[in-house]
């Protein structure tokens, strides 16, 4: 049997482009209002009611702006469906990144601690695999009550690596798995939009590791937290990393890695 999707992939290529441009429309002025705004704020003069206001469509504006910016990235991402680059990548450098991202979103709300990092390294874009474990810390934060508890780590067994992420927080049902990383699909949707989630960060994290050949596993239990996994093949491992290989950017000539 055959089918001529000629006019649905016309359609989704629409789709993926007009939101794209329109993001990118959305970008300049979005910047020019978010500005404006931190000027009116700092006005000595202003009464507590108007500062609550001002600060307000200041709140909301920052949102507006993570969303275009999420939706640029994704965007991005969907059009750009090559294989990521194997620059070399240093994971604990990641993990201390993210880490510090979600401490600023917690506001100390939270524990986040590294477990345990191993001294393998990742071969792919630094920048996209950033983004993708930042953005499974800031939802572990979102979704986990104040006080609980995260955790990353990073381990390397049975030729393949998993980079964790932890949390002691709300859990989420069996029947939403599937569907978190979809597009705007938010699992408690009040809770999501109270601490300024975009509903893009899981789908950012699934493109991100399709270009990776890597997968995402999700382990949750309502009311007991959740464990998202990034399972990275043996082919994107580099062999324990020194300071030299991350000055150069390279892999040793010597690894088992070079030419898979």
């Amino acid at each position: 049997m055959t089918r001529d999707i000629t006019e649905s992939k016309r359609i989704d290529d629409f789709r993926r482009d007009f939101v794209g441009n329109v993001s990118h429309e959305l970008r300049t002025p979005l910047t020019v209002i978010q500005g404006f705004l931190e000027l009116a704020t700092e006005n000595p003069n202003l009464n507590e009611e108007d500062r609550l206001h001002w600060e307000m469509m200041l709140e909301q504006a920052e949102r507006m702006r993570a969303l275009v910016d999420d939706l640029l990235a994704l965007s991005r991402l969907e059009q750009d469906a090559a294989p990521a680059s194997r620059e070399l990548i240093d994971v604990d450098e990641i993990l201390e990144e993210a880490a510090a991202e979600g401490r600023m979103i917690s506001g100390g709300a939270h524990e986040i601690k590294i477990a345990k990092v191993a001294s393998e390294g990742i071969l792919g874009d630094f920048k996209d695999m950033r983004s993708a474990v930042t953005n499974l810390v800031t939802n572990a934060v979102r979704y986990t009550p104040k006080d609980g508890k995260i955790e990353l780590s990073w381990e390397v067994k049975d030729d393949h690596g998993i980079l964790s992420v932890k949390d002691n927080g709300i859990g989420i049902a069996p029947e939403h798995i599937p569907r978190v990383t979809e597009r705007f699909y938010r699992v408690d949707k009040s809770r999501s939009r109270e601490t300024g989630g975009t509903g893009l960060g899981l789908a950012i994290v699934k493109h991100v590791l399709f270009r990776h050949q890597a997968q995402l596993q999700i382990e949750s239990e309502l009311g007991k937290g959740s464990t998202f996994k990034i399972i990275i093949s043996k082919a994107r491992l580099a062999p324990p990393i020194n300071s030299k290989d991350l000055l150069s950017g390279t892999v040793p000539e010597s690894s088992p890695v070079i030419g898979v």
